[in-house]
């Protein structure tokens, strides 16, 4: 196994288009490491320049303490696994698995031998005959695994591999992944648009904009704790409260109300200063009676999200959003409140956090 390793990794395409900004980035020897961001924000080009499918502009790929930035693909010793899988549709089962064995010269029996002793791990000893077009989706992101594993590489690169899956398969997939990933103990990097794959498999995660990292750390890291207002507007399957604050004294005024500084700010802030002041809706409580530090207004959305539901409240124009369980959720035109858990709430200054 190996630890990769950026150093200054930069990558620009004709026209001057910069993919990657000078990225400094260290993944130790056998984690789970998710590249998390929108469409266009340079993680699939980070993935294939650290496979060698993309040329780096500048900057150093080091992978097991070796500099790979101009070694060929093949000869990194990293296994890939694409968005389509990328199988070989004349292939059956066992050949798919075996390919790559092939082109590193090893002989037919022991690539068939291989095969098997992969494909029976992954639950694919039934069908090592079959190809690609006769198995279903799951079972071809099986067989994609499992040529991964038979090459033995030092790091695997996924490059969004569940997004071909429907919901009830992903759920399955990315716990049976992670699963496999913890057992083999191999580096890996995980490329995906879906947060809750993210945060549900990663051991930690970098969220990319425009080329550059904006922030690294454990999901819960950064779901807690979003280093600036991109991340936080970003993270999270309901977007966090974001709203406009003054302070006054040792209260903030938002939404035309009072709520206290948050903990994480005491001390930091300055009378009359104008700051972004956020908190999830997961940790913000509605009820129908005020409270010391809440936000008043009118349910104008209630949205059903299964075991809870997210309200909406109209304050002052400005909409603020509660999760609320179950059988507690009010009725739009309800008059209502919010009241922001003050340790969880954050504050965000020119766009960063403001933290001791």
């Amino acid at each position: 196994m190996a630890a990769i390793e950026l150093r200054g990794l930069t990558k620009v395409y004709p026209g001057g288009v910069k993919a990657l900004d000078s990225l400094d980035l260290v993944i130790p020897d056998g984690e789970f490491f998710a590249l998390l961001g929108p469409s266009g924000c340079g993680k699939t080009t980070l993935l294939r320049t650290l496979a060698g499918l993309e040329t780096a502009t500048g900057g150093s790929v080091v992978i097991g303490e070796r500099d790979v930035t101009g070694i060929q693909p093949g000869a990194r010793d990293v296994a890939m696994v694409f968005q389509d899988y990328a199988l070989f549709p004349h292939m059956n089962v066992t050949d798919n698995i075996a390919y790559p064995l092939r082109i590193k010269k090893v002989g037919k029996a022991e690539r068939q031998r291989k095969a098997a002793e992969v494909g029976a791990r992954l639950g694919l000893d039934q069908l090592m005959d079959r190809r690609p077009g006769q198995l279903s989706g799951g079972q071809q992101q099986r067989v994609a695994l499992a040529r991964v594993m038979a090459t033995q590489a030092q790091a695997f690169l996924f490059d969004e591999p569940l997004s071909n899956l429907d919901a009830r398969l992903r759920l399955e997939a990315r716990t049976f992944l992670k699963k496999l990933q913890r057992e083999l103990g191999v580096t890996t990097v995980f490329v995906t648009h879906d947060q809750a794959e993210a945060l549900a498999m990663a051991d930690r995660m970098a969220i990319m904009e425009a080329g550059h990292i904006r922030q690294i750390g454990t999901p819960a890291e950064v779901f807690q704790r979003p280093a600036n207002t991109f991340v936080a507007a970003f993270i999270g399957s309901t977007p966090m409260n974001l709203l406009d604050a003054a302070v006054r004294g040792d209260t903030l005024e938002v939404a035309g109300c009072k709520v206290p500084v948050p903990v994480s700010a005491e001390g930091l802030l300055t009378e009359g200063e104008r700051l972004v002041y956020g908190v999830r809706p997961e940790y913000t409580t509605y009820s129908a009676e005020p409270a010391e530090g809440s936000l008043g207004g009118r349910v104008s959305i209630v949205e059903n999200l299964g075991a809870s539901h997210l309200v909406t409240l109209e304050v002052n124009d400005v909409a603020v959003q509660a999760v609320v369980p179950e059988g507690d959720e009010p009725a739009v035109g309800d008059e209502g409140f919010a009241a922001p858990r003050r340790d969880r709430a954050l504050v965000y200054r020119d766009g960063e956090l403001v933290s001791a």
